[in-house]
């Protein structure tokens, strides 16, 4: 099993691949190489380089792997990554005076791995850390956490049920949104800004309220109805999504005021670090 998750390195973002049966980290080569050079195209940075390690007699197949990875464009693209091993190689190769305080952070993350397979909780303090790295305020770190929880609960349940990953986990998902927010996942993210953010990320508390309970009532629903086919799969999506979205507009009656709302967390944290 593959399992992917974002890095934060002095808050710049890698992307990177668990492999359970090798027990081993791959990093994105081209973010590495983002952060180590600060180049403006990475990419191209990566190209000569694989040129030029080629022409000392190194072949890129030796120091990196190719996977799928969720690129900046939302999609799944064919990227090229490397082990903790391949990567402490790679950096001989650039000259950088994050090269040092990068190699440390590399060894950390691999330990880190080490204890959270050991302790889970140590996976649910490093979450709080990173959040709060980024600027987000304890009460919705709180919330982020117990949605994370929640959707877990909802694609274990899905999984139970023969749902795959991937494009059907994507459509139950629109679903469920569409049904209680009133906009599709796209829609919701145009209408904050938004691009290749993750939506959660973006939502106030509320919002990740109403979400947690779309998905917590779909995940209820499906235990005990027990759905064979991806239509019954479907319709228990909509019926979940329609219990939050009922009390969403419940909520909008009694206090005047709209739930589903265009903030996103750039400008929340833009405004909480100019008080």
């Amino acid at each position: 099993m593959k399992e992917q998750a974002i890095k934060l390195f002095e808050t710049k973002k890698i992307r990177t691949l668990w492999n359970d049966n090798e027990e081993e980290w791959y990093f994105s080569v081209v973010d590495v190489v983002g952060v180590l050079t600060d180049s403006p195209d990475p990419k191209r940075y990566w190209s000569v380089l694989k040129t030029r390690l080629k022409q000392e007699g190194v072949e890129s197949t030796t120091i990196c792997s190719t996977f799928k990875l969720l690129a900046q464009d939302g999609k799944m693209r064919f990227t090229d990554v490397a082990s903790t091993e391949q990567i402490f190689r790679i950096i001989q190769s650039i000259p950088s005076p994050k090269a040092e305080p990068f190699k440390q952070w590399l060894a950390h993350i691999a330990k880190e791995r080490i204890d959270q397979l050991q302790d889970p909780e140590l996976s649910i303090e490093q979450a709080m850390l990173d959040y709060k790295r980024l600027g987000y305020s304890d009460n919705w770190i709180n919330q982020r956490l117990k949605s994370i929880e929640v959707r877990k609960e909802l694609t274990d349940e899905w999984e139970r049920r023969g749902v795959k990953q991937g494009q059907e986990f994507a459509v139950l998902t629109d679903i469920i949104t569409q049904a209680w927010s009133g906009k599709s996942v796209k829609q919701y993210k145009q209408y904050k800004g938004l691009k290749k953010e993750n939506l959660r990320d973006n939502m106030t508390n509320m919002e990740l309220v109403l979400n947690m309970l779309a998905e917590a009532t779909t995940a209820e629903i499906s235990k005990e109805k027990e759905p064979k086919t991806f239509t019954q799969n479907r319709e228990i999506a909509q019926q979940g999504g329609e219990i939050a979205g009922n009390t969403r507009k419940e909520i909008e009656t009694k206090t005047g005021k709209k739930i589903v709302s265009p903030l996103n967390a750039k400008k929340v944290l833009n405004i909480e670090n100019k008080k």
